[in-house]
């Protein structure tokens, strides 16, 4: 039977955890109630913490007899995501917690499959919720008042978080059927390519297109570790420039790595690798003072990259593309890597272009799958996408 899970501190929100228990059960559903606190409980649970605890790698007492509370809410995070990440009944699961709380639960959540329903009401929902959300697709619910009790508002609150986790989980998504998933990442200056690519390949793949924006990236990559994507077309790489230059739009340091790990079909290239993005000129750090900009809009300030930055962000790509055993082509378009970098445009720089395909060939290791291709195009002809699409059929198998 499949439940729903139920998670919270019942040390400090016992009430609380029961209400929306409660509230679920009337709505349906089977509930599995969690006990995440690391002090005694105010509630009865299905699942004590002690259990939860136990699933620490330094045993129980890691999470249970810290003596500073921090100490113990960072045992207890390990120990649940540890936890939930082995359950094989879930449904769904919900969450109250205030700071503590919140750490904890939603660190179990980010590691569960995307699609599987989650909803976390926090009193910490209505500020920055991204450490907690990440990539994910939890639901923030805020609380309004804090946890301290049940209130005329909190009822209303959890009355209708437990009918939104009861609806997700009783009434699950159609499964998907039919065209295997292939993803692709795309910036407003690689655009053309990128639409000419999905256009040739919609019929025979469900496109998912991920905007080049850190995130993106790593949405994109953890759709592809939970085994959602069949392949990839990755012609847009420009979060590296973010990563190893300080942009506002970073990938992590594990870009790249789903790829390697599921040994998928990847067709890349070099997209956007002519900018760094800030924020507002003002945000732009002194050292980059004198520097190359082009102002997208007033929010957004692009900084054209150098050579020798191109020759360290090929290399740092071709080092991870060697990790890379599944069939893999890299492209290079010789004639621009964006719309800003093409002859006459804003960020023209052949001699950077230059350093960074160099770079790139020089550290790739070639194989019978693992290549690196030119092409006499810039990136966003349609001679380009359209060889993007063939070098993808090609590796695929089709």
């Amino acid at each position: 039977m499949k439940r729903i899970y139920v998670v919270g501190t019942a040390d400090t929100k016992g009430e609380e955890l029961a209400f929306l228990s409660d509230a679920i059960v009337a709505a349906g559903g089977h509930v599995m109630r969690v006990d995440v606190g690391t002090r005694p409980p105010a509630a009865d649970v299905d699942i004590p913490a002690s259990e939860v605890a136990a699933c620490h790698p330094d045993g129980a007492d890691a999470a249970l007899g810290a003596d500073d509370r921090g100490d113990a809410v960072a045992a207890m995070t390990i120990a649940f995501s540890r936890f939930i990440s082995a359950r094989e009944d879930i449904a769904g699961v919900i969450g109250i917690g205030g700071g503590g709380g919140t750490s904890i639960i939603t660190a179990g959540m980010r590691g569960l499959p995307l699609g599987l329903p989650k909803v976390m009401v926090s009193t910490l929902a209505s500020g920055n919720v991204a450490p907690f959300v990440d990539v994910s697709d939890i639901v923030m619910v805020p609380s309004v008042t804090d946890m301290a009790g049940l209130n005329r508002l909190s009822r209303v609150i959890l009355h209708n978080a437990a009918q939104m986790i009861s609806g997700m989980a009783l009434r699950p998504a159609p499964r998907a059927e039919g065209k295997p998933a292939l993803g692709l990442t795309m910036f407003g200056v690689t655009t053309p390519c990128v639409t000419a690519i999905v256009a040739t390949l919609r019929e025979r793949y469900d496109c998912l297109v991920f905007h080049a924006t850190g995130t993106g990236g790593r949405a994109m990559e953890k759709l592809a570790d939970s085994g959602l994507l069949q392949g990839i077309i990755d012609i847009t790489t420009t979060e590296v420039c973010d990563l190893l230059l300080g942009g506002v739009l970073p990938a992590t340091e594990d870009r790249f790595g789903a790829v390697a790990r599921r040994r998928l079909p990847y067709v890349g290239s070099v997209g956007a690798l002519d900018m760094v993005n800030f924020w507002a000129r003002s945000t732009v750090p002194e050292r980059y003072r004198d520097r190359l900009f082009y102002q997208h809009n007033p929010n957004v300030t692009l900084m054209r990259t150098t050579a020798e930055e191109c020759r360290v962000i090929g290399a740092w790509i071709g080092r991870k593309l060697n990790a890379c055993d599944g069939p893999v082509r890299f492209l290079l378009p010789e004639k621009g890597v964006s719309a800003l970098d093409i002859e006459g445009g804003a960020f023209f720089d052949p001699d950077a272009d230059a350093a960074l395909f160099a770079a790139i060939e020089e550290t790739v290791v070639h194989t019978g799958d693992r290549r690196v291709l030119r092409l006499p195009l810039h990136i966003n002809d349609p001679a380009f996408a359209a060889a993007a699409a063939e070098a993808f059929r090609a590796i695929s198998g089709e």
